[in-house]
């Protein structure tokens, strides 16, 4: 046998072994934050472990009937590409859902109620096969101002990026709020997906807020409602329409733009979009995710300054649940079934509760996709999510 083909046969081994490795996470939950990363992205790169796990397939097949290495590499490799192939099997099954979702919530008319040329600026389809492999993000000529100051608090500054788009306007508003446990993150977060949402004729704003645990709830809402009055009364500087305002968050981001949307004394809000956004604190201490890779009791801890039982009042105060009523806003609530931080009977729940007091709600949730999925944004959670939203979105902001 040559040196050659040994080689090879390694070599196939390797890959096999990396590409079962990773597309194992796309069944199994995380036991761990370091894990965590891996259960995230393994769904949203499957179109690239179909490929190195086919090129590790073509390797070993030369030398399976000389080398058991060579046939390991054969029954790793197929295992990782039945793992791999299972989101992209299901994902026009799930893309079927997500639309009868949005024509349930908002009307088998609903595109009709968008302006043709803003139609034709929408995402065509739900999964576009070249961006799977494609991260990069098209440039536009959307305008932005990083770190624009919104207050200087006492021990802390509030700051906002705004994103602009061409034309004169007004233009509808989203206001972005970004996750990180209520601990971490910052306006920058997510800056590809604001830059786009500005290229279909929005002024984005991403806001800021302080964090726990210095900082526990409400300082957190409060400094989201800072954020609304400022951009309500700087909109002209900014040519933004504030009549035509959507609030969208992701995880604790998501959690605030609920709260903000669904208080009595709201300004006007078109709608309000969560992506995986906790809405029962008081149930998500009660009985925590297993495996909880975060520890989803610690983080409420920090937010809230301790445990139900001596902050009954000021969990559910923080419980987007608790604030739901007739006449809110249209919501958007977007879940990954396999989310091990929130998990998505909540999603499910809050959905549930809004249509029972008759409001819109459009409930979508993604089942092979962890918490904060759209991290990889051109996987196909990242890319069924942005269909969905760009409908929404636009919808929502649209005469009358």
């Amino acid at each position: 046998m040559s040196h050659r083909s040994a080689v090879r046969s390694w070599f196939a081994l390797t890959l096999a072994l990396v590409t079962a490795g990773v597309a194992i996470w796309i069944v199994l939950p995380a036991p761990n934050r370091t894990l965590l990363t891996l259960a995230v992205g393994a769904p949203e790169i499957s179109a690239w472990l179909l490929v190195t796990a086919a090129l590790a397939m073509m390797l070993a097949m030369f030398d399976a009937r000389r080398r058991v290495v060579s046939r390991l590499s054969l029954a790793l490799s197929a295992a990782a590409l039945a793992l791999a192939s299972s989101p992209l099997l299901r994902f026009q099954g799930v893309a079927d859902s997500a639309e009868s979702a949005l024509r349930s919530g908002l009307g088998v008319d609903y595109l009709d109620r968008i302006a043709p040329a803003q139609r034709a600026l929408l995402r065509s389809k739900p999964l576009i096969v070249r961006g799977l492999f494609d991260g990069r993000v098209a440039r536009t000529s959307v305008r932005i101002s990083r770190n624009h100051t919104i207050e200087i608090l006492a021990d802390d500054t509030l700051t906002v990026d705004v994103y602009q788009p061409t034309g004169e306007g007004p233009h509808p508003v989203l206001v972005q709020i970004y996750g990180g446990s209520w601990q971490s993150g910052a306006p920058s977060g997510f800056a590809a997906f604001a830059e786009h949402i500005a290229s279909l004729g929005f002024v984005v704003f991403a806001i800021d807020y302080r964090h726990a645990p210095t900082h526990r709830f409400p300082t957190q809402i409060g400094d989201v409602r800072r954020a609304l009055s400022w951009i309500g009364a700087e909109a002209t500087t900014w040519h933004a329409d504030t009549s035509r305002m959507v609030l969208m968050g992701r995880s604790a981001g998501a959690h605030l733009a609920m709260l903000a949307a669904y208080a009595p004394d709201a300004p006007r809000i078109r709608g309000v979009i969560s992506y995986y956004g906790p809405v029962d604190l008081v149930e998500g201490y009660r009985n925590p995710p297993s495996p909880d890779p975060l520890d989803v009791r610690a983080i409420e801890e920090a937010f809230l300054g301790g445990p139900p039982d001596s902050r009954m009042a000021l969990y559910r105060a923080a419980s987007p649940i608790s604030l739901v009523t007739g006449q809110l806003p249209p919501t958007l609530l977007v879940h990954g079934g396999r989310d091990h931080i929130v998990e998505p009977r909540f999603g499910a729940l809050l959905a549930g509760q809004l249509r029972a007091a008759g409001n819109v709600v459009v409930h979508v949730e993604i089942p092979w996709a962890e918490h904060a999925f759209d991290a990889v944004p051109n996987g196909p959670s990242g890319q069924l999510s942005q269909y969905v939203t760009e409908r929404f979105l636009t919808w929502a902001v649209a005469a009358p």
